[in-house]
């Protein structure tokens, strides 16, 4: 198994990756992915620079970090939420003001795209007539209305917080849900009033209405660029092809966009290669086809032979392959500390334990702001966390079931501890040790898709694109491929286990 894991990694470090000069993020919903490719294609283009963007990177407080810490160079955010949720001033505060806070951060926002993608409360045409509901005042006489909300609105003070305050609307208790499955709801009328942004594709149905924000509670959310100063600093031909996407987008043509991918079902880079080929390289507009519709189902089939299938399955088995090593090689001695000296090892195997009752997502951002870092290295920590207990758990179970008559006559010949461990006892309980690894695989490559959220890559990243997007078929590129992973290792690790069984006999 060593050996097979060392020619692994020796595999993985000769693949020439070039290293990117220009990272885009992006939040994890339609609109931000969009933006994100459109400002990686207009720097690679007018910079002349190798550019990437890492999409589906989570919450703005992930983004934000990322950023930060040079994990990215630029995302697309919003004026209101730069304002109040990440520097916790007015919305009315000027530029000048918003960037000598953070100057200090390293960081500076510029470039207005030219749309407000503001929050609003939307309902179901019907019963926004039946109950006569036309402005966000009108709830208050119908408490009983189910509401859905995405969970960031829920926590935002800008969101639900405030408002919920600003029209008293305590009497309601909303759910929480992600945002890319709430119109869904309203169509299976399991939701009746839910949280939406005003350049949401899915408001082109006729059967939705906004209601009107009477008190205007909602701020500005206009669409600007965040970046780290000293990358764009780096080269002047990055500002300058950042500001020529400046007032660019309206609010009709960014419901467009993103009503091309959720409705159209169009990728994310087609749609905004098109648009800058329309708007910022015009000449060029006529020689592309990118508007057409796709089928998804072909698309899903091509997926498979794209680069973007090899780049995902590199990044998946590098979070599962080095954490389950790391785990294996860990686990194993704890598991042997917790049996032979169980008032050392009980206290670690509960600290283990109580790592697998910490939800995925909240233990992911715990460790970003741990290690101060997004990507590989805290969803690597939290696979390998996740990988521990049942190889401990394996370990100790297969000790005790090893016949202690064999043990006592090794112990009557004069063996000491180390070589009766070592090559009487572990050989003995193989099979189980085999059984725990094969369950710490399968779990830990299922768990490896919540790490996409973070910006660690992995076949997650399809399945929270296909689900920001209502997506179906991208999120099968992304659960069929993990599913058959997890099926290999388990097979990978039953072979090494035979086969060592055969090289003995």
């Amino acid at each position: 198994m060593i050996r097979l894991c060392v020619l692994y990694v020796l595999v993985l470090t000769s693949i020439h990756v070039t290293a990117k000069e220009f990272t885009v993020g992006s939040k994890s919903f339609t609109e931000s992915y969009i933006l994100s490719e459109l400002i990686a294609k207009t720097v690679a283009d007018q910079a002349r620079i190798e550019t990437v963007a890492k999409q589906g990177m989570g919450s703005t407080a992930i983004v934000f970090n990322a950023l930060k810490t040079g994990g990215i160079d630029v995302y697309p955010e919003y004026w209101g939420t730069l304002t109040q949720e990440i520097l916790g001033i007015s919305d009315k505060s000027s530029m000048t003001e918003v960037n000598e806070r953070l100057l200090p951060l390293g960081l500076k926002a510029g470039v207005f795209l030219g749309f407000d993608n503001a929050y609003a409360l939307a309902i179901d045409r019907q019963i926004s007539e039946e109950f006569n509901i036309k402005k966000i005042s009108d709830l208050q006489n119908h408490p009983d209305l189910r509401v859905g909300l995405s969970h960031e609105f829920l926590a935002r003070k800008d969101g639900w917080l405030g408002l919920s305050k600003a029209y008293n609307l305590s009497a309601f208790k909303p759910i929480g849900m992600e945002h890319g499955l709430v119109y869904q709801a309203v169509a299976k009328h399991k939701i009746d009033v839910f949280d939406a942004y005003t350049t949401d594709s899915r408001l082109l149905d006729d059967n939705l209405v906004l209601i009107k924000d009477d008190q205007h509670f909602f701020t500005s959310y206009k669409a600007i660029l965040l970046y780290k100063i000293d990358s764009v600093n780096a080269k002047p031909e990055i500002l300058k092809a950042m500001n020529s996407l400046e007032n660019k987008i309206s609010n009709q043509a960014m419901q467009s966009l993103n009503a091309k991918v959720e409705l159209d079902h169009q990728s994310i880079k087609s749609v905004a290669q098109s648009f800058y080929a329309g708007i910022l390289r015009p000449g060029n507009a006529s020689n592309s086809n990118l508007d057409q519709r796709q089928s998804d189902w072909r698309h899903f089939f091509e997926f498979f032979i794209h680069y973007d299938f090899l780049r995902l399955s590199l990044q998946h088995s590098q979070l599962v392959v080095f954490s389950l090593i790391l785990a294996v090689l860990v686990g194993i001695p704890i598991g042997v500390c917790i049996y032979y000296m169980p008032r050392l090892g009980k206290p670690l195997l509960y600290g283990v334990s109580l790592f697998q009752t910490i939800p995925s997502l909240a233990l992911l951002s715990f460790l970003i702001f741990t290690v101060n870092s997004i990507g590989f290295i805290p969803a690597f920590i939290a696979l390998f966390l996740y990988a521990l207990l049942p190889i401990i758990e394996a370990t100790q179970s297969g000790l005790r079931s090893v016949d202690r008559s064999v043990i006592e006559a090794s112990k009557a010949l004069g063996t000491g501890f180390w070589p009766q461990l070592w090559y009487i006892e572990l050989p003995l309980c193989k099979p189980m040790l085999f059984a725990g690894i094969q369950v710490a695989a399968v779990w830990t490559t299922g768990t490896a898709t919540i790490a996409a959220f973070v910006g660690a890559g992995g076949y997650g990243e399809r399945i929270a694109q296909g689900l920001s997007t209502n997506n179906t078929e991208m999120m099968l590129e992304g659960a069929i491929p993990s599913a058959i992973f997890a099926l290999l290792m388990r097979k990978l690790i039953s072979s090494i286990e035979h086969f060592k069984k055969h090289e003995k006999v």
